[in-house]
């Protein structure tokens, strides 16, 4: 039965969290993505797998309609609670951008601003969308920090960005994109800067969020062993398009593509069970 959000006043009913079908490009190249089509369902964890310049970070820009400050331009629809972003207004999209829709991007370090203490980062998020008291928003920031697994207290607020190791850089990140506890978390290889302990951790970390927070996430990654790991669903994108859509098992045990089955062979094996280490 549809009946309508009394946070956001968005429709709701059975539809997903957010369903996207949209073409892309930057200029003369008008078809950087060509009928880019998947969903995702309130809750759910999708990965987005595909080559370096298959076009996935055009994908998470475009659902933040922030494509433009690139010179792209997109076409279709993108529909997040009932309503096409791409109809949206500037305005409109101001206020879902960080407080429904968060980005989390690849690069920790030059995400954040060199020059500001990380208390003042997180009190500026919080402010981008919040008039609340400063006692609220207190309470809001060091239950974000607490969340990701970081230090509750000033000294650790009193930092500034080049005195924090790259996990924890990325991990204050993902404190700012969780700050209103957003619908929907996009990461944009938001592991692939990290070292392997690292990674494995910030893994964790997002299925925890997942889990706790019921915050719905979409993983982008040209590393499937990672997307194996977290993800229920993923898509394969290749030369712009979506060329399989499924569960994780699925696309592991039975891609039907042929570019999804080179990207499954050349998974490192485990020696003992001849399966992808994933699996093993």
């Amino acid at each position: 039965m549809e009946g309508v959000d009394p946070v956001t006043d968005h429709p709701i009913d059975d539809a997903p969290l957010l369903s996207v079908h949209i073409s892309a490009g930057y200029g003369a190249r008008a078809d950087v993505l060509r009928g880019v089509a998947f969903e995702i369902e309130a809750g759910e964890i999708v990965g987005l797998a595909g080559q370096s310049g298959s076009g996935k970070s055009t994908i998470a820009l475009a659902i933040m309609r922030l494509l433009h400050l690139k010179g792209g331009a997109v076409r279709g629809q993108i529909r997040f609670r009932g309503c096409d972003l791409l109809r949206s207004t500037e305005r409109e999209m101001r206020a879902i951008r960080g407080l429904e829709i968060s980005l989390v991007l690849q690069n920790p370090v030059s995400s954040l601003n060199p020059a500001l203490r990380i208390g003042t980062q997180l009190a500026e998020a919080w402010e981008a969308h919040s008039r609340a008291p400063g006692a609220s928003r207190e309470t809001a920031i060091f239950d974000a920090l607490e969340a990701v697994s970081l230090a509750v207290d000033q000294p650790f607020l009193r930092r500034y960005p080049n005195e924090l190791s790259v996990g924890q850089a990325q991990r204050v990140l993902i404190a700012m994109a969780i700050l209103h506890r957003p619908a929907l978390l996009i990461a944009d290889e938001a592991t692939s800067a990290l070292d392997a302990l690292t990674q494995s951790e910030i893994l964790r970390l997002f299925a925890r969020l997942n889990r706790e927070l019921s915050m719905a996430i979409l993983y982008i990654s040209h590393d499937l062993l990672s997307i194996a790991s977290l993800c229920r669903r993923m898509a394969i994108l290749h030369q712009g398009e979506i060329v399989e859509f499924a569960p994780v098992e699925r696309i592991f045990h039975r891609p039907a593509h042929p570019y999804t089955r080179r990207l499954i062979d050349a998974i490192p094996v485990s020696p003992l069970s001849g399966q992808p280490r994933v699996f093993a």
